[in-house]
């Protein structure tokens, strides 16, 4: 993973470089933001983006876009890109704290910058389907790519695919590493007592890393 002049603003305290835990985030966290830039326009767009390594060892994401979509001006081979993918976060209220401070916000974010290339018919089939299977092998009555009918996968027809070789990696745990355990602690709790999933789930992740460094 390498950090950029241009890249996300991170401070040190906040960046992970653990390439198994942030993989696994970008797997279970696949819809992202897709943007392109050209011309001095930027566009964006959310969809899933799977990851996926190649036998080479070359990591890269895979997802498509609908040809109606005006982004697909800019999609051309070896433009550059950036995938942006978000977990859960959290408005942090400094009345926590038993010291005075100033208000803030938790949350964990990974930027992935890469080469795009355009996917052939084959490749645009191939990616679809390993999507559907991702998703579909979940449900209890599956549909598969290979059963749909001739009418249905005319949509097809439709989109566009692509993947995105990645050169770039950047992610941003922040998750009140700069507190003592005291204070810390009375994060989690208030998170928790919320009961809303989001608080929940960073408090667990706020458990987990402080729980590694132990």
């Amino acid at each position: 993973m390498s950090a950029r002049q241009r890249g996300m603003y991170i401070p040190e305290i906040y960046k992970n470089e653990n390439p198994e835990q942030i993989r696994a985030f970008i797997k279970a966290n696949s819809f992202g933001i897709f943007i392109t830039n050209k011309d001095g326009v930027s566009l964006a767009t959310h969809i899933p983006l799977e990851y996926a390594q190649k036998e080479s060892g070359t990591e890269i994401l895979h997802a498509h876009i609908s040809k109606a979509n005006e982004q697909c001006a800019h999609i051309i081979d070896g433009g550059e890109v950036l995938c942006i993918f978000n977990g859960p976060h959290s408005y942090v209220s400094s009345s926590w704290y038993d010291f005075e401070e100033v208000p803030t916000w938790n949350y964990i974010a990974v930027h992935v910058r890469g080469k795009l290339t355009i996917l052939d018919q084959e490749g645009l089939w191939s990616s679809v389907k390993t999507l559907m299977q991702t998703y579909e092998d979940k449900q209890e009555n599956p549909v598969r790519m290979e059963n749909l009918s001739e009418e249905t996968l005319r949509q097809m027809n439709g989109i566009i695919g692509f993947e995105v070789a990645i050169s770039s990696i950047e992610a941003a745990y922040k998750l009140s590493q700069n507190r003592d355990d005291k204070n810390h602690t009375a994060v989690v709790h208030q998170l928790k007592n919320t009961g809303c999933p989001q608080e929940i789930a960073i408090a667990e992740e706020m458990e987990k890393l402080r729980g590694n460094k132990k």
